[in-house]
């Protein structure tokens, strides 16, 4: 009876514990779920151009001061120059290249003590002209037609007329100026009057810029244009752009040898179509936007999907609150990581056992995503390799073409910094002007050009209605 009385006291106390314990384990999950939804908003919170196709402008998060790290994480590398990098010296100038002499420096010594030397102590030095500007005047003798009165004019030459009050090198001046030196209509007005003493308004000023150097670049970019349906590799990428307050978007289609910008009111797939058409059959690296995935299915162009917007998305999962996303992830960064330095070695392995191990990492990373967990994040980056799973590793089987499209997203940064300085354009010659330079001067780097040079020759051919400079590739 004892013992019957004992198992019913322990059959209630194991009832009271478990209506106690019910509602905390309730409550134990209730927190881990909000936990791990907490998690995935603070990880949304911390997404930057490390972990999200967010542009590295938009990194407002900066590390805590002191503590020596950049945004990555990794040590800073101190100011100056960096170990291992070659050390960049100025090369003495030559006799020819000097083009003032100043009396020679002596001593008064006794000399039958001091013998004086054919050899001398030198010291260049670079000086700004007191007047480096010229004002050249061009006259026309004026004749009067004795009979009826009638007054003619010899005629100043169209080149002459062409430029206006500034002649070819000065209007390049004032594209450079405002083209490759970022710098305002305003800033140049007062260095052309407070240095050259000169006044330029910012009218003239920007009528020099849209309505002379700007239609010199016109030929070189419209030969550029219609040189991009014929190129085998292309990276291409595109970022918003303000005229006016409107949203515009500026287009970066880069080739090995040159790069072509163009503005225009859409994003969509409708630019490629206008500028490749859809006969273009080369390879195109890009990141994986909608327009790229509609011109694909309807041209014959092979995709380059860029890995590292690929890799950031990827980051990204690595730091969710969800402990089986986080490991899935973590696998995969692995596996890029062997990818990775794998190609960094790629000068020091055979050429076979270079791509067969390539191949195997390829299989195994598609092989990866497509095996992604049942949660949300990873079934997005899953959905993308439903479809061609290749694309993101065409440069795996085609020579020369890059696993990511940073040699384009390079070339977009110079723009991107010339609009946050500018704040946009103004109309369709501010669009066009900006179009035209950016490509010039991108170009010019990328042929290692002089710029400035560049844009006389171009102004000057357009004064005198002479064949403009030409940018296209030299050719193998």
């Amino acid at each position: 009876m004892r013992l019957y009385a004992d198992k019913q006291l322990q059959a209630r106390i194991e009832a009271a514990v478990a209506d106690a314990v019910a509602p905390l384990l309730a409550r134990i999950a209730q927190l881990a779920e909000e936990n791990a939804r907490l998690a995935d908003e603070n990880a949304r919170l911390k997404k930057n151009s490390s972990n999200s196709s967010k542009p590295p402008s938009s990194d407002i998060v900066k590390p805590p001061k002191g503590t020596g790290k950049n945004p990555q994480g990794r040590k800073a590398r101190k100011r100056g120059g960096q170990h291992g990098h070659p050390r960049h010296e100025r090369q003495a100038f030559g006799p020819e290249e000097v083009t003032v002499r100043h009396p020679e420096y002596t001593l008064e010594l006794d000399p039958a003590v001091w013998e004086p030397l054919e050899q001398w102590e030198t010291h260049h030095q670079i000086e700004l002209k007191e007047d480096p500007l010229d004002v050249h005047e061009y006259r026309a003798r004026l004749y009067r037609n004795r009979i009826t009165g009638e007054i003619i004019s010899a005629g100043i030459p169209a080149p002459i007329l062409a430029g206006g009050i500034a002649g070819p090198r000065l209007s390049a001046f004032v594209g450079f100026l405002k083209g490759r030196c970022h710098t305002s209509y305003t800033t140049i007005e007062t260095m052309m009057e407070e240095v050259f003493g000169q006044r330029l308004c910012r009218g003239t000023l920007a009528k020099i810029v849209t309505s002379r150097v700007s239609p010199a670049l016109a030929p070189v970019y419209d030969e550029l244009l219609a040189l991009l349906p014929s190129e085998p590799y292309l990276g291409i990428d595109e970022t918003g752009h303000k005229d006016s307050g409107d949203k515009f978007w500026t287009w970066c289609f880069r080739a090995p040898e040159y790069t072509l910008f163009r503005i225009d009111e859409t994003r969509s797939t409708e630019v490629l179509r206008q500028v490749l058409g859809a006969a273009f059959d080369g390879v195109i690296s890009c990141d994986y936007y909608s327009a790229y995935l509609c011109f694909m299915k309807e041209s014959s162009a092979v995709m380059q999907f860029c890995l590292a917007h690929l890799i950031r998305d990827v980051k990204f999962l690595a730091e969710s609150g969800d402990q089986v996303t986080r490991n899935w992830a973590m696998r995969i960064l692995d596996l890029f990581r062997k990818l990775f330095s794998l190609i960094h070695r790629k000068d020091e392995l055979t050429d076979a056992y270079f791509q067969k191990t390539l191949i195997k990492l390829r299989d195994q990373l598609i092989k990866k995503f497509r095996a992604a967990p049942p949660r949300q994040g990873p079934q997005n980056l899953r959905d993308r390799f439903k479809v061609n799973p290749r694309k993101f590793f065409t440069f795996v089987t085609t020579p020369g073409v890059q696993p990511t499209n940073n040699f384009t997203e390079q070339a977009i940064r110079y723009l991107i910094i010339d609009r946050r300085i500018t704040q946009g354009t103004r109309g369709q010659k501010g669009r066009k002007w900006c179009e035209r330079i950016w490509t010039t001067i991108s170009t010019c780097e990328t042929q290692g050009r002089s710029t400035f040079q560049f844009l006389c020759d171009a102004v000057n051919a357009h004064f005198n209605a002479l064949a403009p400079p030409s940018l296209m590739p030299s050719g193998p």
